[in-house]
Order: structure tokens, then C-alpha cells, then sequence
């Protein structure tokens, strides 16, 4: 099965940009207008995160969302047949030499982002461009053979992949040598284990695994920006850097984390995944059992 789903998307990937980005376009419009996929979630988290924004605003935002959504995985299938050059042209490296100066000096380093588009780009110019294997953590594909394509994809510039349910067993044996922790620090982590702050005005929690981890370690930690340069091509920014996270709190770090993330949203609100339901959980319920919504 592996071998007929790689075929089918290879030929696929052989199409030229225009043509896959036209493709793109019609699949974002029918999960937008036709199938309404994930509507509610996108309206509804987009009018949290922009409330003074007019209906016409919004919907333009979620238009241009779907789009941007689509074309993330038509680029990545892309990637099956594009060489090392024209990769570079379309994700471009910016300030990496901070990064590869921490490195240099022997230390441990986490870089984190968001869940903004293209996050599969953003994995591939990492491990093309850092001079350590990037590790990252990723979710399971049901289907095995998406699974295996995803995982050849997104490490074929050497990112050793771990399995989130492998993670923890496996992180004494990564912390041994000196690493480079790529992670995607927005996702919804269980809200009793989480540290909860306001995003975009609302309770949200955030999980404090990576900042507690590069405190431990007295790693360095980077924050990276995601940029839609124009359709196909993007930049990654290793934008703010914290030459030694021992310096501050774990509350600290994730409010820079958290007005990072929002400051590169507002900048390009259609660039984030608003299908993912980050305000999933009601803060009330959890304050009753002891939650702690951190000051802003």
C-alpha cells in the first residue's frame, strides 16, 4: 500500500507549483464554502482572537486560512520530487548563525514556534540549515502508509523524529549528548498539568514541558518566526533568543513565548491554524480544582 500511496503523490509532485497551488485552492474551497470544515472552530476562534474586526474582515481572514491550510500539504507533497536548490528558494534561513553559534559552543538548544504555516517547510529548512540534527516530536498517522510518507518527508534533512508516546521514555537517552529540540509549544496540553495565561484576552493553557526542560538544562532557548513571504515561499527567523533559560521563571519564558505568538499572529492573522481549538477548555472548571490563571 506504502508503494502505491508514494507513487500516486510523487506523480502528483511532478505537477508545477501553479498548477498544485490551483489544485490547492479549489480543496480549500470546498472545505470552506462546500463542507464547512471545522467552520464553527475557525469563526469562532478568530473572533476571539480579533473582536473588533467586522464579520467581512473575519471571513476574509478564514478564507485566505483555508488556503494557506491546503497549501501546506500540497507543498510538502511537492517536496517528494523538488531538489536541494529550488527547497531553498522557497524556505529561507534567516539569523541561523545565532543558532549554530550556540551550537558551536557545545551547548543544548530548544528552538520553538507555532502553528503557523508551513510548519512542515519550517522543520525541513531546520535540519538543512542547523549545524545538529534537529529532534522533533510528532503525532502518529493512523493510516501507515501516510505515516511512513510523512516521516520520510519530514526527515530528509536528517530531523530524527519521536513519536509523542515514545517521547518520555526516550528523553534521558536524548538529553545525554548535546541536542537541538524543535517543538511546536502551542498545542493543548492536559489543563490540570498545564500553566494557564491569557491568549488574545482568554484563558488558554500552555504547556511548560519545554521551558521547564531548558531551565533544567540551562539551555538556550530560541523562538522562531514563522513568514508567508508570498504564496510558496516563506522565511524562518530565529527572532528572539535566550542565551540561558536558568535566568528566568517558568512563567516568565512562556509569556514571552505567548506575546511572541500573538504579536506574529496579528502581523499575518490568515498564517495560524484556527482549526485547532485552543481555547478548548473552560478555565472556570479547572480553577475550582486548583488552576492558576498566571498575570499578565
Amino acid at each position: 500500500m506504502y508503494y502505491i500511496v508514494y507513487g500516486f503523490f510523487y506523480l502528483v509532485s511532478l505537477l508545477p507549483f501553479p498548477v498544485m497551488h490551483f489544485i490547492s485552492s479549489s480543496i480549500a474551497f470546498l472545505m470552506h464554502r462546500i463542507f464547512g470544515y471545522r467552520k464553527a472552530v475557525v469563526m469562532g476562534n478568530i473572533a476571539i482572537a480579533f473582536p473588533k474586526k467586522t464579520l467581512a474582515e473575519r471571513n476574509a481572514i478564514a478564507k485566505q486560512f483555508y488556503v494557506n491550510f491546503t497549501d501546506t500539504f500540497m507543498e510538502m507533497i511537492k517536496v517528494l520530487s523538488m531538489n536541494d536548490a529550488e527547497f531553498d528558494k522557497r524556505g529561507h534561513a534567516i539569523n541561523f548563525e545565532a543558532i549554530n553559534k550556540i551550537i558551536g559552543d557545545g551547548r543544548n538548544i530548544y528552538l520553538v514556534g507555532g502553528h503557523l504555516f508551513n510548519w512542515e517547510y519550517a522543520n525541513l529548512v531546520l535540519s538543512r540549515h542547523v549545524d545538529i540534527a534537529p529532534v522533533g516530536v510528532y503525532g502518529k498517522i493512523e493510516n501507515k502508509a501516510f505515516d511512513k510518507l510523512f516521516l520520510k518527508l519530514r526527515s530528509r534533512f536528517g530531523t530524527r523524529l519521536i513519536e509523542s508516546k515514545d517521547f518520555k521514555g526516550l528523553v534521558g537517552e536524548i538529553t545525554k549528548t548535546q541536542y537541538c529540540m524543535f517543538l511546536l509549544a502551542d498545542q493543548n496540553p492536559p489543563p490540570h498539568n498545564a500553566v494557564w495565561m491569557n491568549f488574545f484576552g482568554r484563558p488558554a493553557p500552555f504547556i511548560p514541558g519545554p521551558h521547564k526542560a531548558a531551565i533544567k538544562n540551562s539551555a538556550a532557548l530560541v523562538f522562531i518566526n514563522f513568514i508567508k513571504v508570498k504564496r510558496g515561499h516563506y522565511s524562518f527567523n530565529a527572532e528572539i533568543i535566550i542565551d540561558n533559560a536558568a535566568d528566568y521563571s517558568v512563567e516568565e519564558l512562556i509569556k514571552k513565548y505567548r506575546d511572541f505568538i500573538e504579536g506574529i499572529v496579528r502581523r499575518q492573522p490568515d498564517n495560524y491554524l484556527w482549526s485547532h481549538r485552543r481555547w478548548k477548555y473552560d478555565f472556570k472548571e479547572f480553577e475550582k480544582k486548583g488552576a492558576v490563571l498566571v498575570a499578565s
